[in-house]
């Protein structure tokens, strides 16, 4: 009997989890391309994750301006509830605004009814407190699990990931470091992760972030793409 209960808990572990190989680039390239982000081929989705953040967002948003793009930001509910003005902000400027959860923490475990309690908090924070519904839903980690997935599906949320990042959360970022990282995935439909907030990242990591947005600009300007946010990306 013991064995019956632990061979079934390890098989809804693994249920649990079996959403998360979205994140392998194989699966990403060929099986899962709506939720890794793949959209128009002359396009690129800028994304940011994890704000708002009253020390990283407003410059990320000032050079923004400064460029003409737009951007969908991932907001996360804790911060966001610190920072409401700066949600309606984004709004304001024209950003797309997305959840990235309440908490940002990996979900390795079932806890359905959890997953669903959070990200619906989440999703009424983002509409309430920024005045615009959501569409979209990132994972923390982009670690996609089966509670997430099937919560976010619930509350009409379409999850995606990214095709390309810039590692800007680490301590030795740079701008040129960022935007070298990116580079060789910065092609026609592909969605760029990036961060406002350092809250999950290396102290001050975002003003790498900050410095590589004009070299990531001037490379889809060099390439004849365009760059903006998730709901002009046309993912199917």
């Amino acid at each position: 009997m013991l064995l019956r209960l632990g061979a079934a808990a390890v098989g809804v572990e693994l249920l649990h989890l079996a959403p998360a190989a979205v994140r392998l680039p194989p699966v990403k390239r060929h099986l899962a391309r709506r939720t890794a982000g793949y959209g128009d081929p002359g396009h690129i989705a800028l994304t940011f994750d994890d704000g708002p953040d009253p020390r990283g967002t407003p410059p990320i948003l000032d050079a923004l301006d400064d460029l003409g793009i737009r951007a969908t930001f991932f907001l996360l509910g804790a911060m966001l509830e610190r920072a409401p003005d700066l949600g309606r902000e984004l709004v304001l400027r024209g950003h797309e605004v997305a959840v990235h959860g309440w908490h940002h923490r990996r979900q390795y475990h079932p806890a359905p009814a959890r997953d669903l309690r959070e990200l619906r908090r989440a999703t009424e924070a983002v509409t309430d407190l920024c005045g615009a519904r959501p569409t979209w839903y990132r994972p923390p980690y982009g670690v996609l699990t089966a509670g997430p997935a099937l919560a976010a599906h619930r509350l009409g949320l379409r999850t995606v990931l990214w095709t390309a990042w810039g590692r800007d959360w680490t301590a030795d970022a740079t701008g040129p470091s960022v935007y070298a990282t990116a580079r060789p995935s910065l092609t026609g439909s592909a969605t760029l992760l990036l961060h406002d907030s350092d809250c999950t990242s290396a102290p001050d990591s975002w003003q790498a972030t900050l410095a590589a947005l004009p070299l990531i600009a001037t490379h889809c300007h060099t390439h004849g793409l365009t760059l903006g946010p998730l709901r002009d990306h046309a993912i199917p």
